[in-house]
């Protein structure tokens, strides 16, 4: 970090992350800037932020700059509602065919790969577009939306076959899925232990405040994304936001498959922050 400037917090502003970060508000001393997960993703990467929301998919790239921060993620046990794979034909002919993948993430692009290969024993041709469904099914056979575009799609269709990734890996696998964690670089954790741990607190309280009551988010949502209260509920009620064992075991799988695959390089062995101002006491 450069001692000139704040600590620098990136947020996905997509819908399924709203409760870990509705209610952090502007903390002292932090820059909160907010991108798409690729932006995000390459910004932390790079340096240009210290810690952020990513894709899982790239914490493993990056891994050994990163250390996961503790009890945060957007994840998903079963259907996730907003990661969709939209056919144009039919899936014996899509296994065959044509993909277009959201250019916005790389998680589940990749995690699409791994069903496909691995679920179906398909190979199908990828093409990457910028996520517009009528254009990127204009030449292709599928494709594959995310976060609020997914779900403004989802609304508007009529005419295609939806696919919940979600709920293709738990059915496949029997685990949940995460789909983004909350990373910070390690130079940033040993550079700015205290700012780190504030930034932790503010974050689990925002997402504690937001499950407790869910009627601010559902409202936003209503208004700035569309839809009605009883779809908004059900959404953010099928979400985790948790990063327990049960998590923790579906994407330590997601890694190992992406790994075999070698969509990802080397084989991912997940470390985690520790917050040096918790104090636990065992009497």
């Amino acid at each position: 970090m450069e001692a000139s400037r704040p600590f620098r917090l990136g947020r996905i502003d997509y819908a399924n992350a709203w409760p870990i970060f509705h209610y952090i508000g502007d903390p002292d001393g932090v820059e909160v800037i907010s991108k798409l997960p690729s932006g995000l993703n390459k910004a932390l990467s790079e340096g240009e932020l210290d810690m952020a929301a990513i894709s899982s998919f790239s914490y493993a790239q990056n891994a050994g700059d990163y250390l996961i921060v503790p009890d945060l993620s957007v994840s998903s046990p079963r259907r996730v509602n907003s990661i969709l794979l939209f056919l144009k034909k039919p899936l014996e002919q899509v296994l065959q065919g044509k993909i277009a993948v959201t250019n916005a993430s790389a998680t589940s692009v990749n995690l699409l790969k791994i069903i496909m290969k691995r679920y179906y024993e398909a190979a199908p041709e990828y093409v990457t577009q910028p996520p517009s469904l009528e254009a990127m099914l204009a030449e292709s056979d599928a494709a594959l939306l995310i976060g609020d575009d997914a779900i403004r799609a989802s609304w508007e269709n009529t005419r295609y076959e939806v696919l919940d990734l979600g709920e293709l890996w738990r059915n496949w696998t029997g685990y949940g899925m995460t789909f983004a964690l909350v990373a910070v670089r390690k130079s940033a954790a040993f550079a700015e232990p205290g700012t780190l741990a504030k930034v932790y607190q503010v974050l689990r309280e925002s997402k504690r405040r937001s499950l407790v009551n869910l009627e601010p988010l559902v409202s936003k949502a209503c208004t700035l994304i569309g839809g009605t209260a009883d779809y908004w509920y059900r959404y953010f009620t099928e979400l985790n936001y948790d990063f327990g064992p049960a998590q923790q075991a579906g994407l330590q799988l997601y890694f190992n498959l992406a790994s075999e695959l070698g969509l990802l390089p080397h084989k991912v062995e997940m470390e985690y922050w520790t917050n040096p101002s918790a104090v636990q006491v065992n009497e």
